[in-house]
Parts: C-alpha cells; sequence; structure tokens
C-alpha cells in the first residue's frame, strides 16, 4: 500500500487578537518547507472592529487600511485553499506546521470553516516548539524562537510580516529536523 504523499507548508498569521472569531484574522504567509520560494500571502478585511491594541502594534497593520485594501475574508480563503490544493496530487496531503500552530491553526481553521465549509489542512497542526522540546528534552520556557535560533543559527529572521515568518518558521522546522533529528 503507498502512503500518502505529505506537504509539510509552514503558516503564519497576524491577528487583531487572541481569538478567532471576536477577533479578526489579518495576513495570511505561508510556505512550501521543502521550498520555501512556493509562497501564499495575503492581507484580509476585518470582520469587525475588535483590536487588541498590542497586536496591531506588533503586526504594524491597520484595521482602517485592511477594511480599504484587504481582501473579503471569503476570497482570500477561497485563494489560499486553491493554492494548498495546487501543492498536492490526488492522494497527497497539506501538513499545518507553525511556530505555536495552536494559535495560528485556530484562526485559519476558524475561516475555513465559516468561509469555505471545509479545512484543507484537516483537524490537526504539527507544532515547531513541540517539535523542538521533544527534539531537545528542553523546558517549555526555552521553546521561544530566540531559543531555537541561538542552537540552530538559521540564516532567516521573524519581523511579524506573516510571509516572512511562515519562511523563518519553514527554515526552524527544517533546521531541527536536520540538524536535531537527523532526518531528510
Amino acid at each position: 500500500m503507498r502512503r500518502k504523499t505529505e506537504v509539510f507548508v509552514s503558516v503564519d498569521v497576524e491577528t487583531a487578537g487572541p481569538i478567532p472569531g471576536e477577533y479578526s484574522l489579518l495576513s495570511i504567509g505561508a510556505c512550501v518547507v521543502n521550498d520555501p520560494a512556493k509562497t501564499f500571502s495575503c492581507e484580509l478585511k476585518p470582520i469587525n472592529r475588535n483590536a487588541d491594541p498590542k497586536a496591531l502594534q506588533v503586526s504594524g497593520l491597520s484595521l482602517d487600511e485592511l477594511a480599504k485594501n484587504g481582501l473579503e475574508p471569503a476570497e482570500a480563503m477561497r485563494a489560499f485553499a486553491q493554492w494548498l490544493d495546487a501543492l498536492v496530487e490526488k492522494d497527497g496531503s497539506v501538513v499545518f506546521v507553525g511556530l505555536n500552530a495552536p494559535f495560528d491553526w485556530s484562526f485559519v481553521n476558524y475561516y475555513f470553516h465559516r468561509f469555505t465549509g471545509d479545512n484543507p489542512f484537516g483537524f490537526t497542526a504539527l507544532d515547531i516548539k513541540a517539535l523542538f522540546m521533544g527534539a531537545t528534552g528542553c523546558d517549555w520556557a526555552d521553546t521561544r524562537s530566540s531559543k531555537m535560533t541561538e542552537r540552530l543559527s538559521p540564516r532567516l529572521k521573524g519581523d511579524h510580516q506573516a510571509l516572512h515568518d511562515a519562511q523563518y518558521q519553514a527554515e526552524l522546522f527544517s533546521l531541527i529536523r536536520t540538524k536535531l533529528l537527523g532526518n531528510r
């Protein structure tokens, strides 16, 4: 029996606050882990005006600007789903990879279900923080990206721009697999 082809996709989001539904998903960045030049990114119109000022400060995004220039959420999620679909063959699947995957996945999952009816990633996500903890035996407090950077020496850095962060996370994930786990 042939195994399904898995395509690991690094995903990062910027949001207006801590939980989906109450706060808006503002931007999505994604790349194929093994080919980080294959990318998807978009900015979305907010679904409401709720915002945690700290979240907006970190991302540098403006609800007013996004209300004018962002994609409608349904359009953004359809485009993301089409991009994901083009990555895999009929028997393949996409695997959501994130740094603090529970947070990013929760927004992506909510938006996919609300605006398209289905999440191409399914109901799971692979968390880089947990992988790093398992590979190194470190404490949870030492799974911050700054600690990973000290240990792994990636070329890229995170900057709270969703696509840049997705590519940075893809590099961290690959380095954990090659340097710490001896995988391909």
